[in-house]
């Protein structure tokens, strides 16, 4: 492997922490965010990245929690997937990176990014169902606005995720011939 590529990857392992440290912050803020809407309601404009929805908890708790189960839930995965990705990246060996694990890391890449654009879909249709109803959902359609890119890359990272498997059977069994 050549130096540029090492500091190439390198450079990305560095975006990718930076990129979960961010995550993290986001979801811990929402978290935040969530227990101030029902405990101190009047507070929620002080806080990180201020989501109020005192509105809709006091005309529907059941739409209220709903919707703050669909944001807290996929800013978390959001989270989740990054510290896969750092993981993946921390133990990859380039010079002989198919490997079993790398080859389940892609997968489970796989499934929780199409995770997350599914719940993605699903909220913003209930959002949309939501707003029919009187309710304003507005501010809320920047948690769910990526969930047809995340769909349609899950959907790639998962025929990644195949291809690297059989690439992993074939470097198994010409390991075992030789």
């Amino acid at each position: 492997m050549s130096k540029r590529n090492n500091f190439v990857f390198k450079g990305l392992h560095i975006v990718a922490w930076v990129i979960f440290v961010g995550l993290c912050i986001e979801a811990g803020g929402l978290i935040v965010n969530f227990i101030f809407n029902l405990v101190k309601p009047e507070f929620v404009q002080n806080v990180y990245q201020p989501l109020d929805l005192t509105e809709m908890y006091k005309d529907n708790k059941w739409a209220f929690f709903g919707i703050y189960c669909f944001i807290l839930f996929i800013s978390i995965l959001k989270a989740l997937l990054f510290y896969i990705v750092i993981r993946l990246m921390h133990k990859m060996d380039l010079k002989k990176p198919f490997t079993t694990f790398v080859s389940d890391q892609f997968l489970q890449i796989s499934y929780y990014t199409l995770a997350i654009g599914l719940f993605s879909f699903i909220a913003r249709q209930i959002a949309k169902n939501l707003m029919h109803h009187g309710f304003d959902t507005d501010s809320l359609n920047q948690f769910w606005a990526d969930g047809q890119a995340f769909i349609l890359m899950g959907a790639v990272i998962y025929i990644i995720s195949t291809i690297f498997k059989k690439g992993v059977d074939i470097q198994n069994e010409n390991d075992l011939t030789v």
